[in-house]
């Protein structure tokens, strides 16, 4: 089942839009591991791809067929270097960052503030107790 002619010109179309050309792969195929019996074992379908100027690779054996296999290790790689370009890189960065800040410990200042607020809330809260009928 090879690839339409409307995928690969969309992949070109792709490819001259990020700046990229088919001279810059490296493109070697390998056996497949994993199920698949005899047909994975005989051919080399699996399609490793290497994108010499980011050294971004990318390595694919999800079907059967190499045609369609080096279609698909075309297109994720091609995502990935629109990742790196476009700066999804820095975003990723940015949460990690955040989540790092969260998971900080607090300095015993901060921590000594925190308890002040919360015992003064507790008073607060005391002061609200129910009217006894006696008063």
């Amino acid at each position: 089942m090879p690839v339409s002619s409307e995928k690969e010109k969309a992949i070109t179309e792709r490819m001259i839009a990020l700046g990229v050309s088919e001279n810059d792969f490296a493109e070697s195929f390998v056996r497949s591991s994993g199920p698949g019996g005899q047909k994975v074992n005989k051919t080399s379908s699996c399609v490793q791809l290497l994108h010499i100027p980011t050294g971004l690779s990318v390595k694919c054996q999800r079907e059967r067929s190499q045609a369609l296999n080096r279609f698909l290790a075309r297109r994720l790689l091609l995502d990935k270097i629109e990742q790196a370009q476009k700066g999804f890189v820095e975003k990723e960065k940015e949460k990690m960052e955040k989540i790092r800040r969260q998971k900080r410990k607090r300095s015993r200042r901060a921590k000594e503030k925190i308890l002040t607020a919360k015992h003064h809330q507790a008073e607060k809260k005391l002061l609200r107790g129910s009217v006894s009928p006696e008063e």
